[in-house]
């Protein structure tokens, strides 16, 4: 039987993200946070659990796992299986719209409560080797704690080497491990000090038996590479065969109007993948409200 990936974010959701795996999730986020020097969560409160709703069909879910703590406190979990680019400010803009969320009309700033980011990096983002990197808000040269509401985790997959990892020691990183496709016959070794990984390896296992699931998870993993390659292709080649398209196009009516006509084509394909607005906008230089204007390509 071939196992099924659990970077995709379908189906990380289904591992870590339900109710009956709420155990799984508090294990890892523990053994994430032991690493940020913070104290173990005993119980969290799913704010999203997976359901049958969470179709994978959908163009415009976020399968992000949401979760509140017995304090109050925010914890937002993203596997990125495909670089986005711009990662940094678009966990930014995610953890503010998270932060500020908390807060009804009327409310006082003393009830925001922190918000802690995870993200799960299937590709390399950060100048440096560590896999596990945390951020905060400090003072350039003493260190000194603005506030401690603001904690962005990246996690970054291809960094993590098993060979230099003691397996038996357990920890954040045989989960890693795990994420990232160790073999199945270190499997017994990761869960030495990690039991409740297990439960975590027996659900990706039934759900690779599972025709539904499977079927599911082809539907997602479609997307998020038919997604991947339209970044890439915004990303690195920029609007060169866009601008091309559209001047051939909009000759008669001058270069202006022919580069217009190309940021529109790449704004109506992005919104044909489900890209969020922002990234659009700054993508193809067009306003929010100029991309709301247009139709998607299907």
């Amino acid at each position: 039987m071939e196992l099924l990936d659990p970077r995709n974010d379908f189906l990380f959701k289904r591992i870590f993200g339900s109710e009956e795996n709420r155990d799984v999730l508090i294990a890892f986020l523990n053994r994430t946070f032991a690493e940020a020097g913070k104290p173990p969560l005993s119980e969290i409160i799913l704010l999203n659990p997976y359901t049958d709703k969470d179709s994978p069909r959908d163009k415009q879910s976020i399968l992000d796992i949401r979760a509140r703590t017995t304090e109050g406190e925010i914890i937002n979990i993203e596997m990125q299986l495909f670089n986005k680019y711009d990662t940094e400010k678009r966990t930014l803009f995610y953890w503010s719209k998270q932060y500020s969320s908390q807060l009804q009309e009327s409310q006082s700033y003393s009830q925001l409560k922190r918000c802690v980011t995870i993200n799960i990096l299937n590709y390399t983002l950060l100048p440096n080797e560590m896999y596990h990197n945390v951020f905060h808000l400090r003072e350039d040269r003493t260190g000194i704690s603005l506030i401690e509401d603001i904690e962005i985790h990246f996690l970054e997959l291809p960094k993590l080497d098993e060979q230099i990892v003691s397996l038996e020691q357990g920890g954040l990183a045989n989960w890693l491990l795990f994420l990232k496709g160790a073999d199945q016959s270190k499997w017994e070794v990761l869960t030495m000090n990690e039991p409740i990984l297990k439960k975590a390896m027996n659900t990706l296992e039934f759900l690779s038996q599972n025709e539904e699931a499977r079927r599911q998870y082809e539907d997602r993993q479609k997307y998020l590479h038919d997604e991947a390659s339209m970044y890439e292709t915004a990303k690195t080649r920029g609007f060169t065969e866009g601008v091309a398209e559209g001047k051939a196009k909009g000759k008669a009516e001058g270069k202006a109007e022919g580069e217009a006509q190309a940021k529109r084509e790449i704004a109506r394909k992005l919104l044909g993948l489900g890209v969020d607005l922002p990234v659009i906008a700054e993508a193809s230089g067009l306003t929010v409200e100029e991309i709301k204007q247009l139709k998607p390509l299907q």
